[in-house]
């Protein structure tokens, strides 16, 4: 059945969303005191980042040991679930959604491959009848420890995951949609790529 059809992959944030969300989901479920802290202890950490000098991984891997270990895990799905429901929607890009819908209407397999949280992304590709791979958070005995489990779903591991699930060879065409330099390997994957809403 898989053989006439198509393969479409989906980077998440800025890609389907008009920015990166990590930090909106960051206000919503860390505490008001936890985060005036984590400002400062982690600002250099961000200033870093944003300098190109710290990789984002080890960037995301600290705001995430600061934001959620010891955490209700309950209490963090909780949130996911509301923030799938409230914020993310006003984020969502028209045009990419447009096309996101298009390739359903298909019949193609749609996934999101993101560094993002299944946290609220299950929910949110749940509602919209795609699938998902994405960064998962670990937790222990329902608390969260305040490490990934598991690699971060970016760079080459997207990439990897997505050979993993799926025989590339057997879709008719292979579309990948990105924004960032972490999305250059799942890019490299497809026969029809878009980089910031545009086919290069």
């Amino acid at each position: 059945m898989h053989d006439a059809m198509n393969l479409a992959l989906f980077d998440f944030d800025g890609t389907l969303t008009d920015r990166e969300l990590f930090p909106d989901f960051m206000r919503f479920a860390v505490t008001p005191r936890r985060l005036a802290i984590g400002r400062v202890l982690l600002a250099p950490l961000v200033i870093g980042y944003k300098l190109g000098l710290v990789n984002g991984r080890i960037t995301r891997a600290c705001i995430v040991a600061y934001a959620f270990r010891g955490r209700s895990q309950h209490e963090l799905s909780d949130a996911g679930e509301r923030f799938a429901r409230e914020i993310i929607p006003a984020a969502l890009r028209p045009e990419a959604m447009t096309r996101l819908q298009w390739h359903r209407e298909q019949g193609d397999t749609v996934v999101v491959v993101s560094g993002a949280f299944d946290l609220y992304l299950s929910h949110w590709c749940a509602q919209h009848g795609v699938e998902l791979m994405c960064s998962s958070l670990e937790s222990r005995d329902g608390v969260m420890t305040g490490r990934y489990a598991g690699a971060q779903c970016a760079g080459e591991e997207k990439a990897r995951r997505v050979r993993e699930r799926y025989d590339l060879a057997r879709f008719k065409t292979v579309y990948a949609y990105g924004d960032t330099r972490e999305d250059r390997e799942l890019l490299a994957l497809a026969h029809r790529r878009w980089y910031r809403g545009q086919e290069v």
